[in-house]
């Protein structure tokens, strides 16, 4: 490997190799870039000297071994360029599960993770989401404050652990999306202001001066980032790519970042000859999100998003929260809307927000479906950002999780499983991280301020503290044991109509097809299939049973919360 950087603002670029600095030359063909003399063999560690000053890390760098703050190491070609035979899959409609190396496993590592793969096969997942790979500070993480977007975290293996499974789980049938930040770098071990432009103060975003898409060098600047997302659908062979927060993407180029991103998916998905998928993170609530580029002025491209008001919808109706963002939600009927036109603010007034928001779904679009949004009842973020990261069974319980699974997993929506949720897990998932000295003590709190005016009152576990970490691991062996097996048998049996009946994966939404009985039941018709589901105690109709959580022993009529699958 011949290293090269972008590097426009220093005057001197060395190579920083073998303890000894090595001058550096322009290359006359691309401005701003500097270019070796020499190769370096794989394995080698290596960094640049700009100015004369210390070594730094490459800003493509594909491994890091020692932290964000050390030399970059040179990848083997040949990890990268082994045989792909697998052709794809559809993640639109597929059911993702999203897991955290780090505490998926008792290794927590990438090659960890392989052993289960079998078991998500197994119960009915098509796909499985990681949680952000990027080398990060400290020894664990979410993996949102990364600051080398090509690369993969030294603790989960490095690229080649990411190359492994991969591979392994094309293997067992799953495809792999991996969540990726282009929206910010996290601030310890970030040098790329040294290197160039790569941060702007014409836009500002929760985590300071934005990326810089649409200011001088911003060319450079985005091909950074779609040259990091090429690395990883086409080199890497995953499949899909989940985008941070893109409403943070501040861009005022006549071509959006992001639509340039997905007509540059769609010629890697044409050179490969598999689908490749890009799903938003999105608090916009706009359809032109996940609408083709040139459908609409202002359209994405996105093949699905997050869909948060489903999530929201479904938590407040079977949990009772209505503080903070839940304020607007709760009713049967918002549950109802929600699941059949996805957006509860489609244009009207959010109160937490204190101003109209959104645009609505159209039912008839030509442009996108319900498998466009991705609903969940649990994630990362919903879990995690709570003051103590419990789970919706630990508030709510475990009735209510399994009606308001049915409700998801049944509906014509992509669905998303967290790790563990499918069993209840008993871990929870709160925020951790392993910042230095400086900014530990900052995010410590930072969270706690949050939460407050979230309106939680409970102690909020220390980010910084690895006991938070750890608490976060999950526990395999209680599946076996009640209630986790209960809820366990019920997602398997979910999973399964939902894989056996086309009517259950069918992505129109339509009208009349959700509605609300009375104040505490919801029920959903899906072909010959209505999902009925309540959070208080309801004799609801009777029917051919095909599943029901909570049922009378005659089968037919539902007491208590829960939810019942019924032909008709």
């Amino acid at each position: 490997m011949r290293p090269a950087v972008w590097a426009p603002r220093p005057k001197l670029v060395e190579l920083f190799f073998d303890g000894a600095r090595w001058p550096m030359e322009r290359d006359p063909q691309r401005p701003g870039w500097w270019i070796a003399e020499r190769d370096l063999p794989p394995g080698a560690r290596y960094g640049f000297c700009l100015d004369g000053g210390d070594a730094r890390p490459d800003p493509r760098t594909l491994s890091q071994p020692d932290g964000v703050h050390g030399l970059s190491r040179v990848v083997d070609d040949a990890v990268l360029a082994r045989p792909m035979s697998w052709t794809g899959i559809d993640l639109r409609g597929a059911v993702s599960y999203e897991i955290h190396i780090g505490a998926f496993t008792p290794e927590g590592t990438l090659d960890g993770a392989i052993s289960r793969l079998d078991y998500l096969s197994g119960i009915g997942i098509d796909a499985v989401e990681l949680m952000p790979l990027a080398a990060s500070p400290g020894r664990w993480g979410w993996g949102y404050d990364g600051v080398a977007p090509w690369s993969v975290h030294e603790a989960y293996g490095g690229p080649e652990a990411l190359v492994r499974f991969v591979d392994a789980a094309h293997a067992a049938g799953l495809g792999v999306i991996l969540d990726v930040v282009h929206n910010h770098l996290g601030p310890e071990g970030n040098y790329l202001s040294e290197y160039g432009p790569y941060f702007t103060d014409r836009h500002h975003t929760p985590w300071g001066e934005a990326i810089n898409l649409d200011g001088p060098g911003s060319d450079e600047v985005r091909a950074y980032l779609t040259g990091a997302a090429r690395h990883f659908l086409v080199d890497i062979g995953v499949d899909g790519l989940r985008l941070d927060a893109v409403h943070a993407l501040a861009d005022d180029s006549a071509r959006h970042f992001l639509a340039e991103l997905s007509d540059l998916a769609a010629q890697w998905s044409e050179e490969l000859g598999r689908p490749l998928t890009l799903i938003a993170e999105s608090d916009l609530n706009q359809p032109d999100m996940v609408t083709a580029v040139g459908a609409r002025p202002g359209a994405r491209g996105m093949q699905s998003q997050w869909a948060d008001d489903i999530h929201h919808s479904l938590h407040s109706f079977f949990s009772g929260e209505r503080q903070g963002y839940y304020v607007d939600f709760g009713s049967a009927a918002t549950l109802a809307k929600a699941l059949s036109r996805v957006f509860v603010h489609d244009g009207g007034y959010s109160t937490f927000r204190g101003r109209d928001w959104g645009a609505p779904v159209l039912v008839d679009s030509p442009h996108y479906d319900g498998h466009s949004f991705v609903a969940f009842l649990q994630n990362h973020d919903q879990v995690g950002n709570r003051a103590r990261g419990d789970r919706f069974h630990q508030h709510a319980g475990h009735a209510q999780q399994a009606a308001a699974a049915a409700l998801y997993l049944l509906g014509p929506f992509t669905p998303l499983i967290f790790a563990g949720e499918e069993w209840a897990a008993s871990s929870p998932f709160p925020y951790f991280s392993d910042l230095g000295p400086e900014l530990g003590p900052l995010v410590t709190a930072g969270r706690a301020k949050e939460f407050a005016a979230m309106g939680w009152a409970e102690t909020t576990p220390d980010p910084q503290a690895e006991s938070t970490f750890l608490s976060a691991k999950l526990d395999w062996a209680e599946r076996d044991r009640e209630p986790h097996s209960r809820m366990l048998a019920w997602y398997r049996h979910l999973l399964a109509l939902r894989r056996g009946h086309p009517e259950l994966r069918n992505p129109r939404l339509a009208e009349g097809e959700v509605e609300a009985l009375g104040d505490d039941t919801v029920a959903m018709r899906r072909g010959p299939f209505l999902v009925v589901a309540t959070r208080a105690g309801t004799d609801l109709p009777a029917g051919d049973p095909v599943a029901g959580w909570n049922l009378s022993q005659d089968g037919r009529s539902l007491t208590g919360p829960g939810a019942a699958v019924l032909r008709c």
